[in-house]
């Protein structure tokens, strides 16, 4: 398998790399499903962007880097949003059908979410990641450079230094420096390990909500990018700043589903449930903080956090019923067919929510051409840890932030010389497959989800982060072993992934002496005047 490019990962941010290249480069994508099953697919509130000249790039700046506690990087911050217009140009040019609204000044509706101090985010009702997903999908579908491998599963990247050396006649000199050729990839529907080799490979998996027992994410969000990375030798940085999105529909039938940001920001409000007794039906964020409902997400995850705990209650109430029946089937219709799915009319009744997993902030440390530590290679989207986010990610910024590194990445790369890729080893095939494996591996990863939810969830000790490592040192160990002597497996591959990335985890909040953003210590509840990103640095191996 020979490409100019190899990218793993088929969201927003892996879909418009891939198109952006495709014009000059032979580009593959790799996906573990299919193309559209990843969480790019499932966002429902949409992309926030300054279109509108009663906003002004200064003020998505400043909401921004207050939403991310102070920590974000405002040279990278600025350039994302600086160029957020020309993005959303693209999506439209794209075809993708964003909600209209003629008197608007581009003639689209704009929505206001948790955090934002303008109305910014342009949208396609509540199901803007599926309408942009499934307009770039039938474009690279159709493109000839481009090659899609569906349902393959990325294991490792190649890089030169774990190679044996060249021989000394070899026409092709090592390189200097440490470089990314390419990754093993393997085919779900044969079990056979293919070896990619490619000039530059980017990983654009996504984050790692399925670390945690309940997420929004799809099934997908295993951190295999950010786990890929750090084994070969990149950098992570801020992976202790989790998401919790407050409001996840609670049902006993209904998985991760999520409620959108924008039934807030229409003037959705929190109530206390009949539950609650006295208190029942009684509004709560006031208390917590005079933005009320439209406070960043980590602030209304933490409120309703401390209200189901004070009050030994399952659940809060978000209602939205007060608004008209048409409006409501307008603006969120996704939202209102699911509901009523499971006998809830949001027209009439409030919708039970409670917080789940819902955005990793930190991830692999690159620049704003998706460069890492590890030449060749690149990460992109959920993925990276480009300093957007900091500390909390302002709700609508994730997408936004695919399609203009995704861009910037793929110019970057565009301009590169050609460079000759050695012939790469093929993979070991010989191992055996073991009877045990499955079992161990689903209990494993069940108790995995269920610690790392007790011990490193929305409030946070040292006591529990201590007792999660030291779980992970344990699950590591038998993983290894199996990773080593037995025939790898898709769920084999996806807990040696999360077993990473909750490692990765633990290590960052436990160097955080601090309660900053998404993260809050009950040991360490003040936060500290200077504002500093955690780096973790892989062992030399």
């Amino acid at each position: 398998m020979k490409f100019d490019v190899a990218i793993v990962g088929s969201g927003l941010a892996g879909l418009s790399v891939a198109l952006h290249l495709a014009q000059t480069r032979t580009v593959a994508i790799i996906s573990k499903r299919a193309l559209l099953d990843g969480a790019s697919n499932w966002a429902q509130g949409g992309i926030a962007a300054v279109l509108d000249s009663g906003d002004s790039v200064d003020e998505h700046v400043n909401d921004t880097l207050i939403a991310g506690g102070g920590l974000c990087d405002e040279a990278a911050t600025r350039y994302i949003i600086e160029h957020s217009r020309e993005a959303i140009e693209w999506l439209i040019e794209q075809g993708v059908p964003f909600t209209r609204d003629p008197s608007a000044e581009m003639g689209f509706h704009l929505t206001r979410e948790g955090g934002h101090s303008q109305r910014r985010i342009i949208h396609a009702a509540d199901a803007t990641g599926h309408a942009v997903q499934v307009t770039l999908e039938e474009k690279v579908r159709a493109h000839p450079n481009i090659t899609l491998f569906e349902q393959h599963c990325a294991i490792d990247v190649i890089s030169s230094d774990k190679l044996a050396p060249a021989p000394s006649n070899s026409a092709a000199p090592a390189p200097s420096t440490p470089r990314c050729l390419g990754l093993y990839v393997q085919d779900e529907k044969t079990g056979q390990v293919l070896t990619f080799e490619a000039e530059h490979t980017v990983l654009c998996t996504g984050g790692a909500g399925k670390t945690y027992l309940y997420t929004t994410n799809p099934d997908t969000a295993t951190g295999d990018g950010i786990a890929m990375a750090w084994r070969a030798g990149c950098r992570v940085s801020n992976m202790e700043f989790i998401q919790f999105h407050p409001t996840c529909l609670y049902h006993p039938f209904a998985k991760s589903f999520l409620i959108t940001e924008a039934i807030r920001g229409e003037g959705g409000l929190l109530l206390l449930p009949p539950e609650a007794g006295a208190a029942g039906g009684t509004r709560f964020m006031p208390a917590h903080d005079e933005r009320g409902e439209l406070a960043p997400r980590d602030v209304v995850a933490r409120a309703i956090d401390f209200e189901m705990k004070k009050r030994g209650i399952d659940y809060v109430n978000l209602d939205i019923s007060h608004k008209s029946p048409e409006f409501l089937m307008e603006h969120f219709p996704t939202i209102y067919a699911r509901c009523l799915e499971y006998g809830i009319d949001i027209t009439r009744q409030p919708i039970p929510v409670v917080p789940a997993v819902h955005f990793t902030c930190g991830g692999v440390v690159t620049d704003l051409a998706g460069r890492t530590d590890l030449e060749g290679l690149y990460a992109v989207g959920e993925t990276a840890c480009t300093g957007l986010h900091g500390a909390n990610r302002l709700a609508s910024n994730s997408l936004l932030e695919c399609l203009v590194i995704g861009r910037a990445c793929a110019t970057f790369i565009a301009g590169q010389e050609h460079i000759a890729v050695p012939s790469l080893p093929q993979w070991d095939e010989s191992r055996v497959t073991n009877a045990d494996e499955e079992v161990v591996i689903s209990h494993n990863w069940d108790e995995l989800r269920r610690f790392m939810w007790n011990y490193v969830g929305i409030v946070r000790t040292n006591k529990r982060l201590e007792r999660a490592q030291h779980r992970i040192n344990l699950l590591k160990e038998e993983i290894d072993e199996y990773y080593r002597h037995f025939r790898i497996t898709h769920d084999l591959l996806e807990l040696r992934n999360l077993v990473d990335v909750a490692e990765l985890i633990v290590k960052s909040a436990l160097t955080r002496r601090e309660s900053r953003g998404l993260h809050f210590s009950r040991d360490y509840p003040a936060t500290l005047p200077k504002a500093l990103p955690s780096i973790l640095t892989p062992p030399r191996r």
